[in-house]
């Protein structure tokens, strides 16, 4: 796991957008894994004012809400289309995004996951983490092995969302998400972690025990993962200076 902290949330996301802009510019075909949320906002705008060529990507997103209307603002279908697919030149048949209105919702999360296989697995997963230590909606106590499911949000991660809906609007109580296990999987992860806020949950994942209390926590066993944080997102880690040292020292074949 390599801490990367760096004075503002727009300085991390640079190296972020950089990391990803190498992969999609070495691999044509490479496979991404997308995250939603104010988080990656910013960089998906970098990577869509990169002029990269995304004609030969393809694309999971983590996670969606179950009952929400395709079309609905706060549908990570649409929040997706809006932020970053309309602005490339990505075939929309390699756009995967979780269909929370699915009939048989165990029966399309199995299909998700067959299709995560048949491109060949995913080869760089864009993240986030809650204030709770979730990744994706794998809420805090969730299986370390978990496949693409149903979820229940937590109590917390309900109200963390309720600003995104209008007063009179419910935030949904379920949802579909990638599993840890399907996480784990993938040859890279990034995550970006930004605001005090997030503090106590990345100090959690970095310095902490691996515990489902704490789901990203799992990433320590991950071969490649690049935590991008801000100064405030940092604030609580014990090994800051350390971080900061590895990062400053890079070799140059290391550097972004």
């Amino acid at each position: 796991m390599e801490i990367i902290i760096q004075p503002s949330s727009e300085a991390a996301t640079d190296i972020a957008a950089r990391i990803i802009a190498r992969l999609l510019r070495e691999k044509p075909g490479a496979v991404l894994g997308l995250a939603t949320g104010s988080t990656p906002l910013l960089l998906y705008k970098k990577l869509v004012g990169m002029n990269l060529d995304w004609s030969g990507i393809t694309t999971f997103n983590l996670d969606e809400y179950i009952g929400l209307p395709r079309e609905h603002p706060q549908s990570y279908h649409t929040f997706m289309w809006e932020n970053l697919f309309r602005h490339v030149n990505i075939a929309q048949e390699n756009v995967h995004i979780p269909d929370g209105n699915a009939k048989d919702i165990p029966r399309f999360c199995s299909e998700y996951e067959d299709k995560i296989r048949a491109v060949g697995g995913i080869d760089l997963q864009v993240l986030g983490i809650g204030t709770d230590g979730h990744i994706g909606f794998n809420e805090p106590t969730s299986s370390l092995a978990s496949r693409t499911r149903i979820k229940t949000l937590t109590r917390q991660t309900h109200a963390d969302n309720a600003r995104f809906f209008g007063k009179d609007e419910a935030v949904p109580n379920h949802v579909i998400t990638m599993g840890i296990g399907t996480i784990m999987e993938t040859r890279q992860n990034i995550l970006l972690a930004f605001g005090k806020h997030k503090a106590r949950a990345v100090s959690e994942m970095v310095e902490g025990p691996v515990t489902s209390i704490n789901p990203a926590s799992i990433l320590q066993m991950h071969p490649v993962v690049k935590v991008c944080l801000d100064e405030p997102a940092a604030s609580e880690l014990q090994r800051a200076e350390y971080f900061r040292w590895v990062y400053d020292n890079k070799p140059k074949w290391q550097e972004f």
